[in-house]
Order: C-alpha cells, then sequence, then structure tokens
C-alpha cells in the first residue's frame, strides 16, 4: 500500500486497515491529513477489497478539525477545508466496500463526523463522542450532517446544543455505533461485525450499500422507485442468480465473485 506521513494502511487479506498514526496531535484532521485519507479511501475503493477499517492511533480516536489549520485561514481557506472534509465523508460513503470505525477512544466534532459517516461502528466502552462546538465559538455545523442521519432529532439536538460527550453505552443506543463492548474485546466484536457485513457477492453488497445512500432521507415514493429499479435489475447478476438457485438446490452459494 501507499506510504503516507500521516496514515498507517495495511492490507490483511479482503481487508484494508486505515489508521489515522497523528497521536501527538490527538488525530485532528489537517488539510494534509484530510487529503491523506481521502487517497486512502479513493485507492482502496478501486481495489478488490471487501472491508474497510478505520481507526486511530494514541488517547483519541480523533478530536476533529485542527484548530491551528483552521485560524490561519480566511473564509475561502475555510471554506475549501470544509469542502475537502465534505469530499472525504461523502467518498467513505461511495466507496463499494463496507467500512467500519474501530473507535477506541474520544471522537469529537469531526472525528464524530467520521465515525457516523461509517457505514458501521464499534466502539470500547471507554470511548467517548461530542459535538463540542455548542458549548464553544465555532458550532459543529458539518459534523452535525452525518450525525443527524444516525440519531434522533432531539438526541441531535441535545449533542449539538450541549456539546457535551456521550459514553459509548448511550452511543450504541442512540444509533450512533452499532456496539459499544469491553476495551480487550474491541478487535474482535469489529473483525465478527465486518465478517458478518462482508460474507455473500461482492457486487451485490457494493450496489447494495451504495442503494441505501441513495434513498435514504429522500420521501418514500422516491425511495421505493430507486430501489425496486436496482432491485430488479440486480435480479439478473451472477451473484443474484447463484443465490436464489442455491436457496432453490438446499445448498451452499458459491459465490462467482
Amino acid at each position: 500500500m501507499t506510504d503516507y506521513e500521516h496514515l498507517l494502511v495495511k492490507q490483511e487479506g479482503d481487508t484494508v486497515r486505515i489508521t489515522m498514526n497523528r497521536p501527538e496531535r490527538r488525530n485532528t484532521l489537517t488539510e494534509a491529513h484530510l487529503r491523506e485519507l481521502l487517497d486512502a479511501f479513493e485507492t482502496t475503493g478501486r481495489s478488490d477489497a471487501t472491508g474497510i477499517v478505520l481507526a486511530g492511533e494514541g488517547k483519541a480516536f480523533s478530536a476533529g478539525h485542527d484548530f491551528s489549520d483552521v485560524a490561519a485561514r480566511d473564509l475561502a481557506g475555510v471554506r475549501d477545508l470544509l469542502q475537502l472534509c465534505t469530499r472525504l465523508m461523502r467518498t467513505i460513503e461511495s466507496v463499494p466496500q463496507v467500512v467500519i470505525a474501530r473507535v477506541h477512544a474520544i471522537a469529537t466534532a469531526a472525528g464524530c463526523q467520521l465515525v457516523a459517516s461509517c457505514d458501521l461502528a464499534v466502539a470500547a466502552e471507554s470511548a467517548l463522542f461530542a459535538l463540542p462546538g455548542g458549548k464553544g465559538g465555532w458550532f459543529c455545523h458539518t459534523p452535525a450532517v452525518p450525525v443527524a442521519r444516525n440519531i434522533g432529532r432531539k438526541r441531535l439536538m441535545e449533542m449539538a446544543l450541549t456539546g457535551d460527550t456521550i459514553d459509548a453505552a448511550t452511543a450504541a443506543e442512540w444509533g450512533l455505533v452499532n456496539y459499544a463492548v469491553p476495551d480487550d474485546q474491541l478487535d474482535a466484536r469489529v473483525d465478527d461485525l465486518l465478517a458478518r457485513a462482508t460474507r455473500g457477492s461482492r457486487f451485490g453488497k457494493a450496489v447494495g450499500k451504495q442503494t441505501l445512500y441513495a434513498q435514504l432521507d429522500r420521501p418514500e415514493a422516491d425511495a421505493y422507485a430507486i430501489a425496486t429499479e436496482v432491485m430488479a435489475s440486480l435480479s439478473q447478476s451472477p451473484g443474484a442468480k447463484e443465490g436464489m438457485a442455491a436457496f432453490l438446490e438446499k445448498r451452499k452459494p458459491v459465490w462467482p465473485d
């Protein structure tokens, strides 16, 4: 895999592990760090991997934007930085692989945004989550976008307006993460969830993920129109045909992809 300054990227079988590696800066998201993350996800998206694990080194999963980077920019510069961050978040959603966040520690602001943008997330019980802009001077407008699509409106308002942290158990109850687990079980639960989420036809899974994002938050009629056409088309794919044949013939499927 490509060598990066701020990331560790390693492929293990069908899984690519992308680890943010700026522990001395709590994995804050400078422009350089965002560009490396974007490149790592785009590169992996073009590969034959089936799963991606996003993790962080050090005392934080990610503390969000680096204020030393933000404060030095004018309006146009900050807008460019936020647009780059948005492109990363949308890329995480659009790559064909299943993306799971391994959250070992605190994730705040754009770090919480990263967790919310991943398809799945498992958190250690000691992890914390926050949109701290609500108690500061720079409100967490963009981090709130994917968080809002993970948790309910009142819970979003509580996180965004108070800026308070929530623990991993609360994050799981609210839907920000799938599971909160004992710290020493984090890797095992990440691997287990990823294995379950990547089984089956690779092509069918990739289209399935992308269609889910396409129909989410659309009016019901539009969502059905999108889902119906894609599902009808995919019924003719080799993976779908094999899955149906295996079911009818009462045998294990042999996936063509």
